[in-house]
C-alpha cells in the first residue's frame, strides 16, 4: 500500500511526493479509514511508529476552509517541543493549502500568543495549561472546533494535567470528533475516555508495551556513577557506528554531572537538554542535535517524547528510568519508522529487581553482559550514591493541657523577681525616718 491508495487529498498528496514519504506506517494505513469516518478513535501506537501523521493525514483530508477566525482542529500535546514539532509537521503537509497554523505553550509570552490566535488560525497545537489560559483570558474559543486530538495522553496525565483537559473539554462543542493517541493505556487514560468519548473505535499498531523489534536492546554491569562515565566515555570513542547518540539520565542534576565529565573529551560533539534550561537553548539543542552539529545529546525522562529528531543509531540509557513505560519511550528514540536501532543501558546491582519488571513488562529479556576488561572499573561511589539513612520522625506525646505540671527547672534568681512599681514617698519614709518632698526648699 502506499499514500495514494488513501482517499488523500490531492494537495496533500503532492506535499507527501515532494517530501519522499510513499509507504504508510501501520498506524497511518490501519487508522486513516477509521479517522475519516468520523468515530471517535483510540490510537495505541510506540513511539517512532508514525502517530503524528496518523492523525493529521485524515485531519487535514477532512478540513475544509471557512471564514470562521477560530480554530476548526485543536491539538493537545505534554510538551513544548511537540508542540514544535507538530506545528511543523503540518506546514510540511499544507504547502499547497491555504491553512493557518499556530503552537501555544507555557514560557513564552502570552500576551503575543493570544495576538496570534486572535488572527485566526485554522489549526492550534498547544500544552493543555497555555489553551487554557487563553480560553480563560477569551483569545481562544473553542466551540468552533470540530476535532480535538490528544497526543501521548499517558505522558499528558503523568504531568498533572487533568484538571486543564477537564476545563477545556467543558468548553468544546458537544458534537465534535476525538482522536487519542497513545503508547500505554493506564487506568487513568481509561477513566478518561470513559468520561469523555463516546463508543471510541480502538486501532492498535502494536501491543501496547512491546519495544519495536528492530531495536537491538542489551544491557551492561556497571556499579557506580564513575565506572558508568568511563564505560561510556569507552563506548562513544571506540564505536565507529555511534553518529547520532542519545544519553538519558534520570534528573536534571544527573544530566549537569554527565554532560560536565564529558564536555572535556568530546567539546563541541556534545549538547545536554532538560526542562531546566531556557526555552530557546532547548530548542537550540535539539536543532544542532537533528543537524548534526552535536553527535551526543544528554537528555532527561521529561523530553523523551519531544525530541524529534531522525536517524539516531544508539540510545544509551546512564541509569533505569521511574517506570518500564518511559524506558519503551527512551528506546523508542532509536529504530524510528522501520529502521535498525540500537539500545544500551547501564545497570547497577540495585537496578536488576527493577530491570527484571522493565523486561516482564515487554515480555523480553534483555541479555547482560559484564563490565568490559579495558575499560577502568572504580570502586568510588560519590555522596549522592549513597543510600540515604531513613531516621524515624518521632515525635513527643504531650500531657493533655489540665494535667500539664511545673517547668522542667527552676527559674534562675533574675528571673524570680517581681515587678512592683516605684512608691517614691515610702522609699523616702524608709530612709529619712519622714517623708520628704523633692524639691523643697531649706529654710
Amino acid at each position: 500500500m502506499t499514500f495514494h491508495d488513501l482517499n488523500i487529498k490531492k494537495p496533500i498528496l503532492t506535499a507527501l511526493d515532494e517530501l519522499g514519504y510513499t509507504t504508510p506506517t501501520t498506524i497511518q494505513s490501519a487508522g486513516f479509514s477509521v479517522m475519516m469516518s468520523g468515530k471517535d478513535v483510540i490510537g495505541l501506537a510506540q513511539t517512532g511508529t508514525g502517530k503524528t501523521l496518523a492523525y493529521l493525514l485524515p485531519c487535514l483530508s477532512m478540513w475544509k476552509f471557512s471564514k470562521e477566525p477560530h480554530p476548526q482542529i485543536l491539538i493537545i500535546v505534554p510538551t513544548r517541543e511537540l508542540v514544535v514539532q507538530v506545528v511543523r509537521e503540518v506546514e510540511k503537509l499544507t504547502p499547497y493549502m491555504n491553512v493557518a497554523v499556530g503552537g501555544v505553550y507555557g514560557g513564552a509570552n502570552i500576551n503575543t500568543q493570544s495576538a496570534m490566535v486572535l488572527q485566526g488560525l485554522d489549526i492550534l497545537v498547544g500544552t493543555p495549561g497555555r489553551i487554557f489560559d487563553l480560553a480563560a483570558n477569551g483569545s481562544l474559543q473553542l466551540k468552533h472546533a470540530k476535532k480535538v486530538v490528544i497526543d501521548e495522553v499517558d505522558e499528558t496525565l503523568n504531568l498533572g494535567f487533568r484538571p486543564q483537559l477537564m476545563r477545556i473539554f467543558e468548553l468544546l462543542p458537544a458534537k465534535r470528533q476525538n482522536l487519542l493517541f497513545s503508547a500505554t493505556l493506564s487506568e487513568e487514560v481509561a477513566s478518561f475516555i470513559e468520561t469523555y468519548f463516546e463508543n471510541p473505535e480502538k486501532v492498535e499498531a502494536a501491543r501496547a508495551g512491546t519495544p519495536l523489534e528492530k531495536i537491538k536492546q542489551e544491557a551492561v554491569a556497571a556499579p557506580n556513577f564513575t565506572s558508568k562515565i568511563n564505560l561510556l566515555k569507552h563506548l562513544l570513542e571506540d564505536g565507529q557506528d555511534m553518529s547520532r547518540v542519545l544519553v538519558f539520565v534520570s534528573s536534571r542534576v544527573l544530566a549537569d554531572k554527565v554532560f560536565e565529565e564529558l564536555e572535556p573529551t568530546f567539546n563541541v560533539e556534545i549538547g545536554v537538554i532538560h526542562s531546566n534550561k531556557a526555552q530557546n537553548y532547548r530548542f537550540n539543542a535539539v536543532s544542532h542535535f537533528q543537524n548534526g552539529i552535536y553527535r551526543i545529546l544528554v537528555a532527561t525522562d521529561l523530553i523523551a517524547r519531544g525530541i524529534d529528531v531522525t536517524d539516531v543509531s544508539h540510545v544509551i540509557n546512564f541509569d533505569i528510568p521511574d517506570n518500564p513505560e518511559n524506558y519503551i519511550h527512551r528506546i523508542g528514540r532509536t529504530g524510528r519508522q522501520d529502521k535498525e536501532g540500537h539500545a544500551i543501558t547501564f545497570l547497577a546491582e540495585k537496578d536488576l529487581e527493577f530491570f527484571g519488571r522493565i523486561e516482564q513488562f515487554m515480555d523480553k529479556r534483555v541479555p547482560v553482559q559484564d563490565f568490559p576488561e579495558e575499560v577502568e572499573l572504580s570502586e568510588l561511589v560519590l555522596d549522592f550514591e549513597k543510600p540515604q539513612v531513613a531516621m524515624k520522625n518521632v515525635l513527643v506525646k504531650l500531657p493533655p493541657k489540665d494535667q500539664a505540671g511545673p517547668a522542667f527547672h527552676e527559674k534562675k534568681e533574675k528571673n524570680k523577681k517581681v515587678n512592683v512599681r516605684y512608691n517614691h514617698k515610702k522609699a523616702m519614709q524608709e530612709k529619712y525616718g519622714k517623708p520628704k518632698k523633692r524639691g523643697s526648699k531649706k529654710k
